[in-house]
Parts: structure tokens; C-alpha cells; sequence
């Protein structure tokens, strides 16, 4: 679901969620935390999942052995540079903090909705927004969320026109193996990342599974 499509429908799908989910499901009624919310169950959003950790980042790039005879990729922004690019008003709140990535709480008193996000700036812009801690999944994968300035607006293609933001680390296929024992030797399994028996089943499932 993407472009024009989700442009049209991101409001009604995140009025459901909001509408229908448990009660306490987001620690307050900030906008980016049931975003946030929302992405880390599942839910379409405009939000992109990174990480902090190098290691979490390689663990999600060898956890499918169906995929290991492809090389794979991850992908590393320099969110500092990132910064440059936000409106003035976002630049004022994350230098004030003395921050990196923006939370709710920073995010709320400048724009409290994604209408007031997109009419900040007129060139789109991407922020980084750090989850508040919903589960033991956050905080073990060191999560960290990317944000559009607009539905429409595609990372990808942002990235495309700032070459210098950005760098891809590839993983030979031939390598997959050798990196996922030695992180499944560090204990970065599914396991940890994932707490509780769905994380343990898919790292049984992933263990006992041959090609």
C-alpha cells in the first residue's frame, strides 16, 4: 500500500486502529506514539523500522535461511545529516534538547498531527523518531522509526537526490552462514529480540529447519 493510495486512506486506517485498539495501548494520545504504536504491530504506517545496533541490523539480515542464497543488505543513514534538511522549527526543538532523533513528547507542542508535519516544510524531509519502550521487543532490537514529511514522500526516492546520507553494507550470500552462527553464538536470536514463546518458536523453527 503505497503512494497516492495510502495518501488517501492513512487517516481512516489510523482513526480505526486508535478507535478499535485496547484502551491502553499507547502511553497517551500523542499522534507519534500510536503511530509508533501501530507500526510495531503490524499496522501499514509511513514509518520505516531501523535499529541502533549493528548487530540487531545483521540478525534481521540473516534470520531468513529461505533467503540465504541472496546476498543481502543493510542499509545505514547518517541521521545527524539528516537534521540539516528538517524545517527550522524542528531544528530549533532538537538542538534545544541536545538530541539525535525526536521523541512524542519533543515532537507534540510543534506539530500535533501528520496534517501540521507536511505543512511545515514545502521540500519533503525525513525525521527519526525513537519509540517509547511498549515491550521488551523495543528495547531489545534498539528500535528507531523513520517519518516522512508526507504519505506520498518515499524514502528511497529521497535518499536517491542525497547520495552523500547514506551507505549500503552488502552480505555476500557465501557468508550468511559463518554470520549467523557467530550471532546466534552471541545469543542475537529471535529468542532475545523477540521475548516470550513467538520468538522462541522461531528460532526453534529457524534452527531445526534444513534447506
Amino acid at each position: 500500500m503505497s503512494g497516492r493510495k495510502f495518501a488517501h486512506l492513512e487517516p481512516h486506517i489510523l482513526r480505526n486502529f486508535k478507535k478499535y485498539a485496547h484502551r491502553d495501548a499507547s502511553p497517551g494520545s500523542s499522534v507519534w506514539n500510536w503511530l509508533a504504536v501501530a507500526q510495531h504491530h503490524g499496522l501499514p504506517t509511513r514509518l520505516l523500522d531501523w535499529t541502533f545496533s549493528p548487530y540487531v541490523a545483521l540478525h534481521f539480515a540473516t534470520a531468513k535461511i529461505e533467503n540465504f542464497h541472496c546476498d543481502g543488505v543493510i542499509w545505514c543513514m547518517n541521521n545527524l545529516k539528516t537534521n540539516e534538511f528538517l524545517p527550522q522549527k524542528l531544528r530549533e526543538v532538537i538542538t534545544e534538547e541536545g538530541s539525535n532523533v525526536f521523541t512524542a513528547e519533543m515532537l507534540e507542542p510543534v506539530c500535533a498531527s501528520l496534517k501540521e508535519l507536511a505543512g511545515l516544510q514545502k521540500e519533503e524531509f525525513v525525521l527519526f523518531l525513537e519509540p517509547p519502550s511498549l515491550d521488551q521487543r523495543i528495547v531489545h532490537q534498539y528500535a528507531l522509526f523513520s517519518v516522512m514529511s508526507t504519505a506520498e514522500a518515499r524514502l528511497h526516492d529521497w535518499l536517491g537526490n542525497h547520495p552523500d546520507l547514506y551507505f549500503r553494507i552488502v552480505i555476500p550470500a557465501k557468508l550468511k552462514w559463518e554470520i549467523r552462527n557467530k550471532l546466534d553464538q552471541a545469543n542475537i536470536t529471535e529468542r532475545v529480540l523477540f521475548p516470550g514463546l513467538k520468538g522462541l518458536s522461531q528460532l526453534l523453527k529457524r534452527q531445526y529447519t534444513t534447506l
